[in-house]
C-alpha cells in the first residue's frame, strides 16, 4: 500500500479533465514531492511528467501552489494535482515562414531555420515544421509518416539548421526513405554538416566508427559498447576546413569541421565529436563541461561565444535521386547569419 491517502474519491481512469485529485501524505512520506508524487501515482504518470506538471503550477501542497520538484513532502501534507485539458494530437497547419529552396509535385527542399521543432510530440504539439508544411502544401502531402509527420523522410534537431526533402506523395516518400536507409552505399545520396567545434580534432581527417544507444539518464544519446536492443552503428568521417588561433603546439581553441555521416542515427555528429573530445561549441547537452573555454577567449570573442544559443550544426549540403525523374540533385544552403558570426568570431583571434 503506498503512503497516500485519497483525500476525495480518486479518479480511477485518471482522464487528463478529470476533476481535481486531492492526496494525503501517509505517515512514513519523507523526500521529494516529484518522487513521492510519481511513486504515488504510478504507473500511471511518470517522474518526468509529474516535474512538468509541477513546473506547470499544476500541483499545490496544503494550497499553496508548488513552485520546486524538489520541495520537501512531510506526512500529513495534502497534496492536489490538477491535470491540464488534453492537446490536440491532430496537427494543424499554421502560417511559419520557410525558407524553400525547392519545390515540384513530388518534393520539397527547404533551409530549416534553427530553434524549429521537425514534427509535433510531447510539449511541441504546434509551432513545428510539420505544422507549417500543412500550411504551405495542403493535402499534398505524403501520408506514410502518419498524422503527426506527414511527409517527414529525415530530421534535424531544433537547434540545427539546414537543408532538409520532404516529400509530397507516398510514392516519393517510399523512394527518398529507400535512398536514406541504403545512406549513399548505391545510390548519389550525400549527406554533410558544418560544424564548429572545440579543440582541434586528431589530424586533418578521420572516422569515428563508435556505436550509440540511450545514455544512463534514458533521454541523451552515447556512445555503447555493449550489444543492447537500442544499440546502433554509427559512423560519421570529419575533414577540418578551418583551424581557429593554432598554437605552436599544434593545438586550436577550435574548429570548423566538415562531417558526413555513414549512418543517420539521433545526435550522432554531436555525440561523436563530444565522444572525441572536440564538442560542438554551445552543445550544452553534449558539451556544457567545455562552456569554462570560452572565459580564456579575448572578451569580443568570448561575448560572442556565450550569446550563441544552440549547437553549432548546420546540414549544409543534401544530395539525391528524384524519386520521379531520376535525376540527381544537389543542395546546398549557406552558414545561417547566427553560425556565420561566431565562425567570424572564432577566425578573428
Amino acid at each position: 500500500m503506498k503512503n497516500a491517502t485519497p483525500f476525495t474519491e480518486a479518479q480511477p481512469d485518471r482522464e487528463p479533465h478529470a476533476a481535481p485529485e486531492v492526496l494525503v501524505a501517509g505517515e512514513d512520506a519523507e523526500g521529494r514531492l516529484d518522487v513521492w508524487l510519481a511513486a504515488t501515482l504510478e504507473p500511471d504518470i511518470s517522474r518526468s511528467r509529474v516535474k512538468a506538471l509541477i513546473e506547470a503550477g499544476a500541483v499545490s501542497v496544503n494550497g499553496k501552489t508548488a513552485t520546486h520538484a524538489k520541495h520537501k513532502i512531510q506526512a500529513g501534507d495534502q497534496v492536489e494535482l490538477v491535470m491540464p485539458e488534453p492537446e490536440d494530437p491532430v496537427p494543424q497547419g499554421e502560417d511559419i515562414a520557410l525558407d524553400i529552396l525547392y519545390e515540384d509535385a513530388d518534393l520539397i527542399v527547404l533551409n530549416k531555420q534553427a530553434r524549429l521543432v521537425v514534427h509535433p510530440g510531447a510539449g511541441n504539439w504546434t509551432g513545428t515544421l510539420v505544422n507549417a508544411l500543412i500550411h504551405h502544401c495542403g493535402d499534398s502531402l505524403s501520408g506514410i509518416g502518419g498524422v503527426r509527420r506527414p511527409g517527414i523522410v529525415h530530421r534535424l534537431d531544433r537547434d540545427t539548421t539546414g537543408v532538409m526533402v520532404v516529400a509530397k506523395n507516398d510514392l516519393a516518400h517510399r523512394h527518398l526513405a529507400a535512398q536514406f536507409a541504403d545512406h549513399g552505399l548505391t545510390g548519389p545520396l550525400e549527406r554533410a554538416y558544418q560544424a564548429i567545434v572545440w579543440g582541434k580534432p586528431q589530424g586533418l581527417k578521420g572516422t569515428i566508427n563508435a556505436n550509440l544507444g540511450r545514455g544512463r539518464d534514458r533521454t541523451r544519446r552515447a556512445v555503447r559498447k555493449d550489444d543492447g536492443d537500442d544499440v546502433r552503428h554509427a559512423v560519421t568521417h570529419y575533414l577540418v576546413t578551418e583551424r581557429y588561433e593554432e598554437k605552436p603546439d599544434g593545438s586550436c581553441a577550435g574548429s570548423m569541421v566538415e562531417c558526413r555521416l555513414e549512418t543517420g542515427r539521433t545526435h550522432q555528429i554531436r555525440v561523436h565529436m563530444a565522444h572525441i573530445g572536440h564538442p560542438l561549441v554551445g552543445d550544452a547537452e553534449y558539451g556544457g563541461a567545455f562552456r569554462t573555454k570560452a572565459n580564456r577567449l579575448p572578451d569580443t570573442v568570448r561575448e560572442t561565444v556565450n550569446a550563441f544559443p544552440r549547437q553549432a550544426l548546420h546540414a549544409f549540403l543534401l544530395v539525391f535521386e528524384h524519386p520521379a525523374s531520376g535525376e540527381t540533385m544537389r543542395f546546398e544552403a549557406p552558414l545561417p547569419p547566427d553560425m556565420e558570426e561566431l565562425r567570424l568570431a572564432f577566425a578573428s583571434l
